[in-house]
């Protein structure tokens, strides 16, 4: 079967990093992202000097009607999809959550939810016996927070990464017989421009001290679990977890 992946928040941080690696590893790959075209372009160039056939796709992954030109796009030009990273994401600043608006709250909850829900559903539309396919992995980037519930930082993000998981564990018992498996990484402390979003790009090493290793973590790291989960070598694993918080 042909590896043709995509990797939604693809041109910044954990999501640029699994582009780079699943060029390593021959997959045909779509980076999709949602404003930051110089970003976007940065790392395609990358990528394609690593050999890899590679375009560069802006959506907004919580509208269906950009999802679904997303996916076309890549049918045309890469063929049927065999692997999706459902990476994108964001978090508003630390507050409360009587602080928080309603703008806010769905915001959150669209491009962590909805959004990753969506890509699943057009993914499922070609890699699902049912539709035509021939089986596919699904990889979803979840957090820490969704066990930890961020108190007084961001709550909405953290109880957005619980439904994710949520969603993670259903949806791989329900396509378990039809050769997709679904996982998650849960990041926590990793070195990227995430953190500017909620107003503290220092927050990683603020926290460092409170961390069983002492360090944060980098996005390559995570990018590997993401790859070896989508990977043959991990065959056997559907609705499995990896945390990758240094202990916590």
């Amino acid at each position: 079967m042909d590896k043709v992946v995509i990797i939604t928040g693809g041109s910044r941080g954990i999501g640029a990093e699994t582009a780079l690696l699943a060029a390593r590893e021959g997959y045909r790959i779509c980076i999709n992202y949602q404003s930051d075209d110089t970003a976007a372009q940065a790392v395609l160039e990358h990528v394609r000097d690593l050999g890899a056939q590679a375009i560069a796709v802006r959506a907004d992954v919580s509208v269906e009607d950009e999802v679904i030109a997303l996916f076309s796009r890549v049918d045309a030009e890469l063929g049927r999809v065999s692997a999706l990273v459902n990476n994108a994401g964001t978090v508003g600043h630390k507050s409360r959550v009587e602080e928080m608006s309603e703008v806010r709250i769905l915001k959150t909850l669209k491009t962590n939810v909805l959004g990753p829900m969506l890509c699943a559903k057009h993914a499922l539309l070609r890699m699902s016996p049912r539709h035509g396919g021939q089986g596919g992995s699904i990889v979803n980037v979840s957090s820490v927070a969704a066990r930890l519930g961020s108190p007084g930082e961001y709550v909405d993000y953290a109880a957005s990464k619980g439904a994710l998981d949520t969603f993670t564990l259903g949806l791989s018992r329900e396509v378990a017989g039809e050769g997709i498996r679904v996982n998650a990484v849960r990041p926590g402390y990793i070195f990227t421009d995430f953190h500017a979003l909620s107003g503290d790009p220092d927050r990683v090493s603020k926290l460092e001290p409170g961390i069983p290793m002492a360090r944060g973590g980098r996005p390559d790291e995570v990018a590997e679990a993401i790859i070896w989960l989508l990977s043959d070598k991990a065959s056997y694993a559907t609705g499995t977890f990896i945390d990758l918080g240094g202990g916590r």
